[in-house]
C-alpha cells in the first residue's frame, strides 16, 4: 500500500531520497531520466542519461558522458536544460530545470575515470569515433578509423545544478502538483 506524503516537509526530502537511491540502484526508475536541451539551431534535443551521483545539500545531480558527444557542445553553448524522471512505482513525475556544467579534466574527473576504466563501460570513453559519428553504409567503421589511435579517454562529467523542480503525483484520489526550489514550495493545479 502506498503512503501518500502530505506536506512539503515530507515530500521534499523524499524526492531527494529517491534521487539518491536512483544513483545507486540500477533498477530504480529514476536512474535513467531524459535530458532535454537545445541544439545549435535552437531546436529541442533529448536523450536518456544515467544518474551517477546526487548531492542533496548542494542541489546537484551528476551524469557521465563522452566529452565529444553532441550534448556536451550543446550544454557548453546553452547550460539550461531539463531533466524528466518518471516512476510508475511512486506514480511520480519529476521535471527538473537545471544549469549544467561540463567537466572534462581535473582531479575529480581523473579519480572517477580510475573507477570507470575498470568497468565494462570504459570502452564507451575509449572509442576512436565520437558518439553519433556517421558510419559507411555497411555500418562498420573503416580500417583506418578502427586502427586510429584512441584518445587517452573522452570521459567527462555533467554536473547539473538544480534550479527548480516540478513534482507531480498521480493518484486515484486525484493529482497533486508542486513547484519547488531550494527555498520555495508552491502548490499548483495539475
Amino acid at each position: 500500500m502506498k503512503i501518500h506524503l502530505q506536506t512539503p516537509e515530507e515530500i521534499r526530502p523524499q524526492i531527494w531520497k529517491e534521487l539518491a537511491r536512483a544513483s545507486l540502484d540500477r533498477h530504480h526508475e529514476w536512474r535513467t531520466p531524459v535530458l532535454a536541451c537545445v541544439d545549435a539551431n535552437g531546436l529541442p534535443d533529448a536523450r536518456t542519461v544515467v544518474l551517477r551521483q546526487v548531492d542533496a545539500v548542494a542541489g546537484q545531480l551528476t551524469f557521465y558522458t563522452d566529452s565529444r558527444s553532441p550534448k556536451v557542445a550543446q550544454l557548453m553553448t546553452q547550460a539550461s536544460a531539463m531533466l524528466v524522471f518518471w516512476s510508475a512505482r511512486l506514480s511520480w513525475q519529476l521535471r527538473v530545470r537545471v544549469a549544467c556544467s561540463v567537466i572534462t579534466s581535473g582531479l575529480e574527473v581523473e579519480a572517477l575515470w580510475q573507477k570507470v576504466q575498470q568497468s565494462a563501460a570504459a570502452g564507451d570513453y575509449l572509442s576512436p569515433l565520437p558518439p553519433g559519428a556517421v558510419l559507411p553504409l555497411g555500418g562498420a567503421a573503416d580500417a583506418e578509423t578502427v586502427n586510429a589511435p584512441a584518445p587517452a579517454h573522452s570521459f567527462a562529467m555533467l554536473r547539473a545544478q538544480v534550479l527548480q523542480m516540478d513534482w507531480l503525483e498521480l493518484s486515484r484520489d486525484g493529482l497533486r502538483r508542486a513547484r519547488l526550489s531550494a527555498s520555495t514550495w508552491k502548490w499548483l493545479t495539475p
